[in-house]
């Protein structure tokens, strides 16, 4: 079964740095776009940085110039490189890609079960 796994989420001070890393695994033939998402407590699911396999990055206009999406595709993984960080970041993020899995001739979109961000002194 093919699975989306984040890691690398935790608790740092404003002004710090972590990064984040969803990891593909199962009967994957091929992945294209993968990205990150948050939602934070009492609003709404939102995009922080798509990236497909060719062309333009995506980031929200509140992360630009702070996080970084960045991708292995031998390793099947996406990372999330966040600078800066603020409270207001605090969210859990997740991870989701478009694949196509063995024996199937469509791609699908997969999505982590997410990992928890949070920033407060």
């Amino acid at each position: 079964q093919v699975q989306l796994v984040e890691s690398g989420g935790g608790l740092v001070e404003p002004g710090g740095s972590l990064r984040l890393s969803c990891a593909g695994s199962g009967s994957i033939v091929s992945i294209n776009r993968m990205g990150w998402y948050r939602q934070a407590p009492g609003k709404q699911h939102e995009l922080v940085a798509d990236m497909p396999s060719a062309g333009r990055t995506v980031y929200h206009e509140d992360v630009k110039g702070r996080f970084t999406i960045s991708r292995d595709n031998a390793k099947n993984t996406v990372y999330l490189q966040m600078n800066s960080l603020r409270p207001e970041d605090t969210a859990v993020y997740y991870c989701n890609a478009d694949i196509v899995a063995v024996g199937s001739s469509y791609e699908y979109l997969y999505w982590g079960e997410g990992t928890q961000v949070t920033v407060s002194s």
